[in-house]
């Protein structure tokens, strides 16, 4: 695990509490607001930021997350472009660990060695890779455990125990239960069938586990981390993000900083 997660995870079980986990779509809805929410997120009370690569098809998200990638492709925004904003992230909080959330063909296209080079230099801990399956990253998993990033897997409802061994075996960092089966922000899972879902993996691995996909609230963020180690918060922020995205940067940052304050009233 990378040190910053092991760190934060740490942390937290030292604390008694679960950890609130971002998610935003990197040049969303442009490079320089994005980057002034980014750095607003860690104050308000996030504990882990997922920031997405932006993508054509992103085949698992739903509407909000989707129209996201599309303003911050609109706005020029691109892997070299994300890489930048972590390192400038890094110039003011060393300890917020970061993971790169999204799909396979833009970190192919940019070169795998030299995506997962970048990465360590701007100080990325782990990797999300929604359409990349165990049995075909390993030339991603290589050079990522050298460079001591976490390469994080989805855990889903239909996720059987011959499949969770095969998951685990290439997994890291911490585990990712969605906790619907279907897209992001549409609807939201019943916590007793989270509760039993997690502590089917529980009895597999030590890994943390965070779960997402339906988390819209600072209830529904304490409802989650009674039975996991975290909670993600994604289309509940970027739906902010996409009704007030004319505003100027701070302004909207701030409004965003307010949303995550809700959220992490729920730890």
């Amino acid at each position: 695990m990378s040190q910053r997660l092991s760190q934060k995870f740490e942390q937290l079980k030292s604390q008694g509490r679960g950890g609130l986990i971002t998610f935003i779509t990197a040049g969303d809805p442009n490079p320089q607001t994005s980057s002034a929410i980014l750095n607003s997120l860690s104050d308000a009370g996030a504990d882990i930021i997922e920031l997405g690569m932006p993508f054509s098809d992103p085949v698992a998200d739903g509407p909000a997350i989707q129209l996201s990638s599309l303003r911050a492709i609109d706005a020029g925004m691109t892997l070299v472009k994300i890489i930048d904003m972590v390192k400038e992230f890094r110039n003011r909080d060393q300890t917020t660990p970061i993971i790169l959330m999204g799909y396979y063909n833009p970190v192919y296209h940019y070169g795998v060695e030299k995506f997962i080079d970048d990465c360590q230099q701007a100080g990325v801990d782990g990797l999300i890779i929604v359409d990349l399956p165990p049995e075909e990253n390993d030339e991603l998993l290589e050079p990522a455990k050298l460079a001591d990033i976490d390469l994080i897997h989805l855990i889903t409802p239909t996720t059987d125990q011959a499949r969770l061994e095969k998951l685990l075996e290439k997994s890291s960092g911490f585990l990712y239960y969605v906790s619907i089966a279907g897209i992001t922000g549409t609807d939201s899972a019943k916590e007793e069938v989270i509760k039993q879902r997690v502590a089917f993996i529980r009895r597999s691995t030590d890994l943390p586990i965070a779960v997402g996909f339906g988390v819209k609230t600072g209830a529904d963020v304490n409802a989650m981390t009674q039975h996991a180690d975290a909670a993600v918060v994604g289309s509940a922020i970027v739906q902010i993000i996409e009704a007030n995205q004319d505003m100027e940067s701070q302004a909207l940052a701030n409004k965003v900083q307010d949303k995550v304050k809700e959220l992490a009233s729920g730890l």
